[in-house]
């Protein structure tokens, strides 16, 4: 983890040095890793204007380098106003430790160049992949339990820390003789000694699989988090000397395997797909969350929008596949809880957690969809006008890119509904008078259960 990889001459002579500087006595290696470059990502700032309420804004400005997926033309700043945290704010609950946990986050993404986010996570990197997944999970548990007391990051970096100091005890000299002899001696103290498995829900029903501090817990997680508590072993090993042989981690797509790793020099071209950059391990992460917080009812036929806008009645009912009763009624039901001010419920989503991975994943700038999805929930929330403003920033984001888009890529389906969406808050906004509901502002904070 990069922020505590390097140390001064001076640190080292404290006796308060972060266990990230720290080596095993018999080890003597000396590797330090190279400086961070500096941050290009964007630019964070909050302020409160008075006497509104304060806003949480997130200014994103993307620098193009030559042979980079984002161009030039990109570099322009983006201000994004989130409703999130203003909303629970105003129903009374304190968001100092979620804000917290978002800046944690967005420091650390801030680190994502453009070849940063095409690097492997086996690699050391400028990007603390580990604080990164730790500040996530202090954010939804802050705007979940309510606790006065924010999660603790600090502890549970401790805790990944100890996995390696704790391989170093198992570790045998014998081990080296070859790469594969060592990573199995990793698979072996990972999962058998400690004892990591892997959760096979697919619809996530136990959302400790999804946070990291849980899995360290519980030593029971999605592939996304064994993927990472191996490559955060593997980087403080290679700090330390012991992989002297460039090493890759397998990332399976099935429901069943363990992430394992290998020699990079004996990989074979079916290897390929199954390399995760650090983009891609956030993107599942975040994923992974909106997936099983979603608040309507789904399954892998339609899109996670289509659901939403489903229940919003913005899909042309003949143009979809005969529905059971089951799937109109979670629907009806999703549409009903809203409209009521209940927010999670359970087996049916949790607007909070789903509103707060819906953010985060604008923030990491990798897909226009996500500010259609962040849309739709605004929606069905009540926030008409920002629902709108989201929703025309996707379509300027998505006209802008078509011409490295096939006619091919886009539904049909999601754009009509994306189309009678913009209709419908444009007549809404358009009414006399128009103002948000009551309910809008005090129902977010209702309906709290500690996960």
């Amino acid at each position: 983890m990069s922020s505590l990889l390097g140390s001064s001459a001076a640190a080292t002579s404290s006796p308060w040095i972060p266990i990230r500087s720290r080596r095993p006595s018999f080890l003597t290696s000396t590797t330090t890793p190279p400086p961070p470059p500096p941050s290009k990502f964007f630019k964070f700032h909050s302020f409160s204007p008075s006497p509104s309420p304060s806003c949480f804004r997130v200014v994103c400005s993307s620098g193009g380098t030559e042979g980079s997926s984002r161009s030039s033309s990109d570099a322009a700043a983006r201000e994004f106003k989130f409703v999130l945290h203003d909303a629970v704010e105003s129903s009374g609950i304190h968001t100092s430790h979620a804000r917290e946990g978002r800046e944690g986050f967005c420091a650390q993404i801030r680190k994502l160049s453009d070849i940063e986010r095409e690097t492997s996570i086996s690699i050391n990197s400028c990007v603390d992949l580990g604080k990164t997944a730790l500040y996530i999970a202090a954010e939804d548990d802050s705007l979940v339990s309510h606790s006065s007391v924010p999660l603790p990051v600090d502890a549970f970096i401790e805790r990944l820390d100890d996995l390696s100091v704790g391989y170093c005890s198992h570790y045998n000299s014998s081990y080296s003789s070859s790469p594969e002899k060592f990573l199995e001696s990793i698979e072996r103290y990972l999962y058998g000694t400690r004892g990591f498995r892997r959760t096979h829900s697919r619809n996530q029903s136990e959302p400790r699989a999804l946070y990291l501090h849980s899995v360290l817990t519980h030593r029971s997680g999605s592939i996304a988090m064994l993927s990472l508590i191996y490559s955060e072993l593997l980087k403080m090993l290679r700090l330390w000397g012991l992989v002297d042989f460039d090493v890759e981690i397998f990332f399976p797509h099935d429901l069943h395997s363990l992430p394992r790793g290998y020699d990079k020099q004996k990989s074979k071209e079916s290897d390929q797909p199954h390399i995760i950059t650090s983009q891609t391990l956030l993107l599942e992460i975040l994923r992974n969350l909106k997936n099983a917080f979603w608040p309507f009812q789904h399954d892998h036929t339609r899109s996670l929008f289509l659901w939403a806008a489903h229940a919003a009645n913005c899909i042309d009912k003949s143009n979809i596949a005969e529905e059971s009763g089951f799937q109109l009624a979670s629907a009806k039901a999703a549409q009903h809880r809203l409209e009521r001010g209940v927010w999670t419920s359970v087996r049916f989503g949790d607007m909070r957690r789903a509103l707060s991975a819906c953010e985060r994943l604008i923030l990491l700038d990798t897909d226009a969809k996500e500010l259609r999805d962040y849309s739709i929930l605004l929606y069905h929330c009540g926030f008409f006008e920002e629902s709108l403003q989201y929703l025309k920033l996707y379509q300027d984001t998505k006209d802008s890119s078509l011409k490295s888009q096939s006619a091919d890529s886009l539904s049909s389906l999601e754009e009509d509904a994306v189309e009678k969406l913009m209709i419908r808050l444009n007549l809404i906004l358009m009414e006399e008078g128009w103002s948000k509901p009551s309910h809008v502002r005090n129902y977010i904070g209702n309906n709290s259960e500690p996960w």
